[in-house]
């Protein structure tokens, strides 16, 4: 599965499974040229079954992100889009949480998309365009206390989200976030699904879908958004 050298790249942070792991074999069955890293190893096996460019690295450290960034620039001298996606960070009562589990959450869920973002900006700047999307979660406006870290720093992550599209929208480069409900790669509980007016969970080619969307040129005019796709969970309008 080889795209043409002239195809557009996409860079998927956190694809050794799940959405973002999804999000890569979609792509490149649309016929991106995509680069998959992981710390797992799972991401660099991916990115190399599909043809791209595979790296072990962790989203946490910001020399594995730039080494991600220049080893995809060696391999295909330009960068389109960018998937940010994360692992699992700090649970636990709101109150119980310490401040390193907070810091951790920080750099789990806000810190390492605004890093890959100011690696990637002056390459989509250079080229005239890109698009940037931030895997995110449903409880940024409706925080749910079983993903503390999560929620609060996803909000933060909403709030970069709108400044950064703002700055750069006129120079053809946008930034969106993914807001997923639950995702049938994890396992299921009874009484999530009891909350979810679809009454399922998602298939994660569901989030992939909207993904490659956002990535695409189809998508371009529309930046700076918190798209939920999460079977009609949250409640706010």
């Amino acid at each position: 599965m080889t795209a043409s050298t002239d195809a557009p790249v996409a860079l998927i942070v956190g694809g050794g499974s799940g959405i973002g792991a999804d999000a890569a074999r979609l792509l490149a069955e649309k016929g991106w040229r995509v680069g998959v890293m992981s710390s797992s190893g799972k991401g660099e096996a991916l990115g190399n079954e599909l043809g791209g460019f595979g790296f072990t690295g962790s989203n946490l450290e910001p020399a594995d992100l730039a080494a991600f960034v220049d080893g995809a620039m060696e391999r295909f001298g330009r960068i389109d889009g960018v998937v940010n996606g994360a692992g699992h960070g700090p649970k636990g009562d709101v109150l119980d949480i310490s401040d390193e589990d907070w810091h951790l959450g920080l750099d789990y869920y806000f810190l390492n998309a605004v890093r890959m973002t100011k690696l990637v900006t002056p390459i989509m700047e250079a080229q005239g365009s890109g698009s940037i999307v931030n895997v995110s979660t449903f409880a940024v406006f409706e925080p749910d206390p079983d993903f503390p870290t999560s929620a609060v720093f996803r909000a933060s992550l909403a709030g970069f989200t709108k400044l950064f599209s703002t700055k750069y929208a006129n120079k053809n480069i946008r930034m969106n976030n993914v807001l997923p409900g639950f995702i049938d790669s994890l396992p299921e509980k009874e009484e999530r699904v009891a909350r979810i007016p679809a009454g399922r969970y998602a298939e994660v080619r569901e989030l992939s879908e909207v993904i490659a969307f956002l990535l695409s040129d189809t998508a371009s005019y529309v930046t700076g958004q918190n798209m939920r796709v999460d079977g009609g969970l949250t409640q706010a309008v």
